[in-house]
């Protein structure tokens, strides 16, 4: 993107900007959060570098707007529609007790989604800076918030999203080939290793490579859920309806009950907010956003709705739930010959969504590191690949760790818990932000009674099961946050760094081939 505080006839803007030391040492190059519409810049769509395309001969290394309309729809569905509609069936169904409840709650989670998705895209628009919540948290409260919310998400939520999806990945992959027993746990962490090993490798090597690969996943895994579907509505018109014509019978009574079956069904909708993670490399952010929002938001909730249904079709709520391959079952039930399609399906599925998963994490880690809150290494790019392959590798290395438990289900809960305490932030954000900055330039804005709304239920997510049902994964979370406060005073507030971090930087420099965000490509 081409920002006006990168373009100084004489370079002095792009001096003042640089000098913020990241966590470690050496020196940081300023990220967006200077230039911003509504703090000193000025955003215009019309700008070469907002349209998009390659930056001129005399940009610095920077990352391109390569993410067009259809790839931005693509990473939002790609990785929203990944192991979520085929793990999470059973746990929302058992959590909520009835079939009428659990569908209720899937559709809530859908609208749920949708509104916050909507505040995401004021904030986007206002602030055409990638790395979402870290950003917003950096322009509405400050450097505190953002750093902790970088803390949390780059060490812990990201990375253990990427392993959740190809645990999931690799467990329905081995099964494919082990029908007759229960496949090897190590084989599953095996595979799931090797799965973020590739992904990796694929972000790292180009990202037009990264956006095709997520296109094409996308367009498989909308085939799988069509077939599920078909599938589903053939067995409803031949009068198979009778699980699903039990209704609310037997629905829960527990107030925390309900809160973690939104964890379930929220962790099939999560990856809603994942554009406003690349939105300088998002070709024309201001028609593009909103649009890729509208279309994909509304696309999944239809679609996960239409495959519990289908999935009700066919199995009884005992079988569902004593189902850990839901997906598989259903196809064993309906697709005859062709029931290996399904398994072959839901891989294809999973492998996108953790790519669409490792292509914005990397950006989160390279804009936060950009800002000083992570060490300087992290904010290089390719000197002419220009991918962030330091970030990258950084969020994989994390993920191969948490690959060993392979607990999907605490992973799920420490998540969904964690998550939801930044997404009432990020609410907050957008309302301290229209009495901060009231004159900012908002291409899009949406009544102020959604991101309330939102906030409220944010609130009722993380309380309600803390009060009700408490987990150990919540204490994890909250002091693991708080940890951060360990790291932040030393390292971004009173600027220390670490001995020989300076000869570490420049080492992964040269084996990596990087530079920073503030020097020429090569010609």
């Amino acid at each position: 993107m081409e920002n006006k505080a990168f373009q100084g006839d004489d370079g002095a803007e792009l001096k003042e900007r640089k000098g913020h030391e990241g966590v470690g040492g050496g020196a940081g190059v300023r990220g967006r959060g200077a230039g911003l519409p509504g703090a000193e810049g000025q955003a215009e769509d019309k700008s070469p570098g907002l349209e998009g395309g390659k930056p001129t001969p005399n940009d610095v290394v920077n990352l391109e707007r390569r993410v067009g309309l259809l790839s931005g729809v693509a990473l939002i569905v790609g990785t929203m529609i990944g192991s979520g509609i085929f793990v999470s069936p059973k746990g929302l169904l058992e959590r909520t007790g009835s079939v009428a409840l659990s569908l209720i709650v899937w559709g809530a989670c859908g609208i749920l989604s949708l509104l916050g998705a909507l505040c995401y895209v004021e904030l986007g628009c206002m602030i055409p800076s990638s790395g979402a919540e870290h950003t917003y948290f950096l322009t509405a409260f400050g450097h505190l918030p953002a750093f902790l919310f970088a803390w949390v998400s780059i060490i812990i939520l990201k990375p253990a999203m990427l392993a959740i999806i190809c645990l999931s990945f690799s467990k329905y992959l081995v099964e494919a080939f082990t029908s007759e027993c229960e496949p090897p746990i190590m084989a599953i962490q095996l595979l799931g290793a090797l799965t973020i090993v590739l992904i990796t490798f694929i972000n790292s090597y180009s990202v037009n490579l990264a956006t095709r690969v997520q296109n094409i996943f996308t367009a498989a895994k909308l085939l799988a859920i069509l077939i599920i579907v078909v599938g589903g509505m053939v067995k409803l018109a031949q009068g198979n309806t009778a699980h699903l014509a039990k209704g609310f019978e037997g629905s829960t009574k527990s107030f925390g009950d309900v809160a973690t079956a939104f964890y379930s069904g929220l962790w099939a909708y999560d990856g809603w907010n994942n554009l406003n993670y690349v939105t300088e490399e998002l070709k024309k952010p201001y028609t593009n956003l909103p649009r890729a929002i509208i279309i994909g938001l509304p696309l999944v909730t239809v679609c996960y709705l239409l495959v519990n249904v289908s999935y009700l079709a066919v199995m009884s709520i005992d079988e569902l739930l004593a189902s850990e391959t839901v997906a598989v079952t259903f196809g064993n039930r309906v697709l005859g010959w062709a029931a290996f399609l399904m398994p072959l399906a839901v891989t294809l599925s999973t492998f996108g969504a953790a790519n669409g998963t490792a292509f914005t994490s990397g950006r989160l880690c390279f804009v936060a590191a950009r800002e000083g809150h992570m060490v300087d290494v992290l904010s290089y790019v390719h000197n002419r690949k220009l991918t962030p392959s330091p970030a990258l590798l950084f969020n994989a290395a994390i993920a191969l760790i948490m690959v060993i438990p392979s607990d999907i289900g605490s992973l799920i809960d420490f998540f969904s818990f964690t998550a939801w305490i930044f997404y009432g932030g990020a609410m907050t954000a957008l309302i301290v932000m229209r009495f901060t900055m009231p004159d900012a330039p908002r291409p899009y804005k949406v009544p102020i009674v959604i991101p309330v709304l939102v906030l409220l239920i944010s609130i009722y997510l993380v309380v309600g099961p803390i009060i009700d049902s408490p987990q150990i994964e919540y204490l994890y979370a909250t002091l693991f946050i708080v940890a951060g406060l360990f790291f932040y005073f030393p390292f971004v507030y009173l600027k220390k760094s670490l001995p020989g971090m300076g000869h570490l930087t420049t080492f992964f420099q040269l084996l990596l081939e990087v530079v920073p965000t503030d020097v020429m490509p090569d010609a």
